[in-house]
């Protein structure tokens, strides 16, 4: 089965970037959909980004026009860039994957890394 690891997270001034990047092993992402999703203390998880196989992306409300989901399939990597961060941006960063991006219910996302951290402050 396919296995996540994301790393990019860090600590960052609002209005800064950062890149999230999420390397996949055990399977190819070409036929996946890729999802990004992040979690706070205390409230559920919920999604921010998602891109099928084609290359069709999806984006929150909250983050669009403001994050970028993005994959290289020779790389097995997905990549989450986000500009102009705002503090309410603050999470727990995780990348997972199903078959399709019918839905971005993280209860419809059967794998799942590790998680980076991402602060704005």
């Amino acid at each position: 089965h396919v296995q996540l690891v994301e790393s990019g997270g860090g600590s960052v001034q609002a209005g800064g970037s950062l890149r999230l990047s999420c390397v996949a092993s055990g399977d190819t992402i070409s036929r996946y959909c890729m999802g990004w999703f992040r979690q706070v203390p205390d409230k559920a998880r919920e999604g921010v980004a998602g891109i099928e196989s084609d290359g069709n992306a999806a984006y929150a409300g909250s983050v669009k026009g403001r994050f970028t989901i993005s994959k290289d399939n020779a790389k097995n990597t997905v990549y989450l860039q986000m500009n102009s961060l705002k503090v309410e941006d603050t999470a727990m960063y995780y990348c997972a994957t199903r078959r399709y991006c019918t839905s971005m219910s993280p209860a419809a996302f059967g794998y799942w890394g590790q998680g980076t951290q991402v602060t704005v402050s």
